[in-house]
C-alpha cells in the first residue's frame, strides 16, 4: 500500500488532526470528517539543475515518501509562496495529469505561478495574511511572514483549526520580527511547525525556540533542514535551544510519511 492509500484509510480520532511529513516544508494535514490538504509539496528532484547553475547542491537526499499522484484525491494544495522547493512545477504538472482538480490556495505570486502553468480561475483562491478558508470541518487561516528577498514578497503561513479541537501553525519561509508571534498568538496554536534555515534568512534555531516560548505551544516541530546540503542543519539545534527556554520536553522530530495525531494517544 503506498502513502496515499495508507492517508486516505487513516481515520482521525474526533478532536485530532493528523499530518504526514513530506521532507522539506511538504506536510498533509486530514481532519476527523476525512479532509485532506497538501501543503508545499516538493516531490521530484526539479531544484538540482537551477540550484546547481547559482551553485548550491541542491540534489535531493532523501526520496519522496509519496508519489505527485498519489495526491489526486486529496481535497486541497496549498502553497506558502511561489519558490520552487514549495511550489513545484513537476510536482504539479504531475498532480495534475493523474487527475488532481481539487482547490488550490496560493498567495499572489505563486498564483501568478499556478495561472501561468494552466490551473483555472475557478480553481484557485488567493489568500493573504488572516484570510479564512473551511473545507468542511477543517478551517485554514493564512498567517502573515517575511520573504527572503524581493523575488516574491507574498509568501504566507498557515493556521489549521479543528472546531473544538487543536490548532496546527506552518510558519511557511519567514524570518523572525516581533510582529509574527503577536499576529500568530490570539489563535492560541497548540503546535507549531516551524522552519530552521537561517542560510536562507529564515527562522534560526534560536528563533524557532523563541517563537514556540511565545506562543506556549505544547509542541514543537522543526521542518525545512534535511532535503539539501547547501540548506541542511542538524534538528537537535533547535532541541537544545529549545531546552534553553524550557521547552525541551515539547520537542517532536518527524519521520518522513509516517503518520503524527495531535493531541498525542
Amino acid at each position: 500500500m503506498g502513502l496515499g492509500d495508507a492517508i486516505r484509510e487513516y481515520t482521525v480520532p474526533s478532536g485530532s488532526v493528523a499530518l504526514w511529513w513530506l521532507g522539506q516544508a511538504g506536510f498533509v494535514f486530514k481532519s476527523p470528517g476525512g479532509k485532506t490538504v497538501v501543503v508545499d509539496p516538493y516531490l521530484t528532484n526539479s531544484c538540482m539543475e537551477p540550484g546547481a547553475q547559482a551553485g548550491f547542491d541542491v540534489d535531493r537526499l532523501v526520496p519522496p515518501p509519496i508519489e505527485p499522484e498519489e495526491l489526486a484525491a486529496f481535497d486541497a494544495y496549498l502553497v506558502t509562496h511561489s519558490h520552487q522547493d514549495h511550489l513545484d512545477p513537476e510536482t504539479l504538472s504531475r498532480y495534475r495529469e493523474a487527475g488532481g482538480r481539487g482547490l488550490y490556495i496560493a498567495p499572489a505570486d505563486a498564483c501568478e505561478k499556478l495561472d501561468a502553468w494552466g490551473v483555472p480561475e475557478g480553481e484557485r483562491q488567493m489568500t493573504w495574511p488572516n484570510r479564512t478558508h473551511r473545507l468542511g470541518d477543517l478551517e485554514i487561516r493564512t498567517t502573515f511572514a517575511i520573504p527572503f528577498g524581493g523575488d516574491d514578497l507574498t509568501h504566507v503561513g498557515y493556521l489549521f483549526s479543528i472546531e473544538g479541537g487543536p490548532r496546527i501553525y506552518l510558519t511557511g519561509d519567514t524570518a523572525y520580527e516581533e510582529i509574527l508571534p503577536l499576529s500568530v498568538a490570539p489563535h492560541k496554536p497548540d503546535v507549531l511547525i516551524t522552519v530552521i534555515n537561517p542560510c536562507f534568512r529564515n527562522l534560526s534555531p534560536i528563533e524557532a525556540a523563541r517563537l514556540a516560548r511565545l506562543l506556549d505551544v505544547k509542541v514543537a516541530i522543526p521542518c525545512h533542514y534535511d532535503m539539501f546540503r547547501s540548506n541542511g542543519l542538524s534538528p537537535q539545534m533547535f532541541h537544545t535551544n529549545l531546552k534553553v527556554e524550557g521547552l525541551g520536553d515539547r520537542y517532536r522530530e518527524l519521520t518522513h510519511g509516517r503518520p503524527f495525531l495531535f493531541p498525542e494517544r
